[in-house]
Parts: C-alpha cells; sequence; structure tokens
C-alpha cells in the first residue's frame, strides 16, 4: 500500500499544512510519497525530503506548475495516482480546489475533510456543521482523500530521509491561465497556524471598531479573525473568516469578541483548546462551547483587558 501526499508550498517553503497531512498518511499505512509540484521549487523538496516518515519526494519542476492551478495539477496528480491506493491533500483552499478534479478523472468518489483514520478504507468525518461525525468506508481502488489539519498532528519537520525524484510530466490544460494575485501582508501570525486567535463578529459594529482586536492581538501575539457575520458586513476582508466556509482554526487560546456563535461559526473553532467568549448577551450560544465567559460590553471589556496583558 502508498501514498500520495500532494505538498502545499509557495516555491519557497512547505506549508505547515502538508504536515498534518503526512501525519494522517502515516495513520493509514504504507510508504508514504510527497508530490512537489512547482516552479523553482527545489528548496520544497530538501524540506519535504526531511519530514519524518516520508519514504520518497516527487519533483514536477515545471512552468505548467508555477502557480499551482488546479486544472494543471490535477492532470498530473491523476497520472502519477493511478499507482498509489490513496491520495491525500489538506482541506485547503488548494486541496479543495484540486481533489475532486483528480477523483473525477478517476472515475472514483472523494471522501472529504477527514478528522480520523479507523483504517485503510474507513475514515471519520464531520457532517452537520460538526454537530454528527460519519464513519465513512470506501471501496475505491484508489481512495482520494482531503484532511482536515486541525485534526492531526503535524509530522516532525526533521529526522527523515527521503529520496528526491524527478518528474518529467508537463501538463498543460489549456483552460486557464494565471493572471495576477493580490496577497494580504501582515505582521500577524497566518490565521489557520496561530497558536493565539482573536476573533469579531456582528457585535463589534463596525470596521473600524476591529482596532481594539488589533490591539489585543498585537500584545498576545495573534491572529485575528472574524465570523461570516462580520465579514458579510464588510467589516473585514474575508480572507479573516472562521468558520464552516472560511477557515479552520483550533488554536491552543480563542478569543470569541461579539459572536453570537452560529453554528457555523462553532464548526470552524470549536477544537480550539481554551475558548475565551466576551458577548453582552448572556444567552448567546458561543457560551455553551467557552471555557471561559465574559457578560460585559465589548468595548469596556476588550480594552481593559488589553492594558492589563
Amino acid at each position: 500500500m502508498s501514498i500520495l501526499v500532494l505538498a502545499e508550498h509557495d516555491n519557497a517553503s512547505l506549508n505547515a499544512a502538508t504536515l498534518a497531512v503526512v501525519s494522517a498518511a502515516k495513520a493509514i499505512g504504507g510508504d508514504v510519497d510527497v508530490l512537489v509540484a512547482g516552479e523553482g521549487c527545489g528548496a520544497v523538496a530538501e524540506q519535504a525530503a526531511q519530514v519524518d516518515g516520508v519514504s520518497k519526494v516527487l519533483v514536477a519542476d515545471n512552468a505548467a506548475y508555477g502557480h499551482q492551478l488546479a486544472e494543471n495539477l490535477s492532470l498530473l496528480i491523476t497520472e502519477l495516482g493511478k499507482g498509489y491506493s490513496h491520495i491525500l491533500a489538506a482541506a485547503s483552499t488548494t486541496g479543495k480546489n484540486v481533489l475532486p478534479r483528480v477523483a473525477a478523472l478517476l472515475d472514483v468518489d472523494q471522501i472529504s475533510d477527514i478528522i480520523a483514520v479507523e483504517s485503510a478504507d474507513t475514515f471519520k468525518r464531520p457532517i452537520y456543521a460538526g454537530n454528527a461525525i460519519a464513519t465513512v468506508q470506501s471501496s475505491a481502488p484508489v481512495k482520494v482523500i482531503t484532511v482536515r489539519g486541525t485534526a492531526f498532528d503535524k509530522a516532525a519537520e526533521t529526522g527523515g530521509s527521503a529520496s528526491v525524484e524527478q518528474v518529467g510530466a508537463a501538463h498543460d490544460a489549456g483552460t486557464s491561465a494565471f493572471v495576477g494575485e493580490e496577497l494580504a501582508k501582515s505582521d500577524r501570525p497566518e490565521l489557520a497556524a496561530a497558536g493565539i486567535v482573536v476573533s469579531g463578529g456582528r457585535g463589534m459594529g463596525n470596521g473600524e471598531n476591529f482596532e481594539i482586536l488589533y490591539s489585543l492581538a498585537d500584545k498576545l501575539g495573534a491572529a485575528v479573525g472574524a465570523s461570516r457575520a462580520a465579514v458579510d458586513a464588510g467589516f473585514v476582508p474575508n480572507d479573516m473568516q472562521v468558520g464552516q466556509t472560511g477557515k479552520i482554526v483550533a488554536p491552543e487560546l480563542y478569543v470569541a469578541v461579539g459572536i453570537s456563535g452560529a453554528i457555523q461559526h462553532l464548526a470552524g473553532m470549536k477544537e480550539s483548546k481554551i475558548i475565551v467568549a466576551i458577548n453582552k448577551d448572556e444567552e448567546a450560544p458561543i457560551f455553551q462551547v467557552a471555557d471561559y465567559g465574559l457578560v460585559a460590553d465589548l468595548f469596556e471589556a476588550v480594552p481593559e483587558l488589553t492594558g492589563k496583558v
């Protein structure tokens, strides 16, 4: 049994989400190979080769994969994947874009967002926004799976000594082209990987009021997130959204400010180790999952908290 893991990267460094996928692959059992597809991505391949548990790193270094276009990547993975029992990727924007195409090309079902491995063909995944856990068994010849990174410990970045093999295949589907990108730059930690997250909801009132959360986050060394209600209201950009349709986070500490606790938001953060909620509505659902709750006016409580950190 052999497993192919799609590495997420920016052509310079390996994304930490890949380490969690490697852990899931190790739980399935068998040889774990990592595919690094990009342009000028040799440094990423070297990092992947050092990851504990990786047997081999396949490197597809070609301009066709420079911007990780799903149409091109899916053709490459489909070609390589026919020789594997499992194909895994993180349940991230990239994984959710690429792997359904791979499953369709291989004519197999996809198992999405797994949180546990029961056996080589049986997995657990959340349904109904995390209110129920489904146990799914697949008889597909190649099992195509996305992995919820917050549900698995990250594999050690060092300790491995995988071989590195070049892949010559260059697939250009010709159906899409990279036009450009705008990257949000911040001195704060990346939301999905942060150890502490401070999030605001509709109760913040407007985007300017998020400044009090930024002040608290800077004191804590935290990332700043938001509920969908805050994003939809235009308070903050959508890359800050935490929840079922946003980013799934599981930090050591999650501070929810002015967030009522809609089920879609809880699905994205309730695996956090410690949850602190600040809301003036004592009946807010967020208090049902919070380890610590403060019923107070956030515009008084948060500045006071910031001053004492």
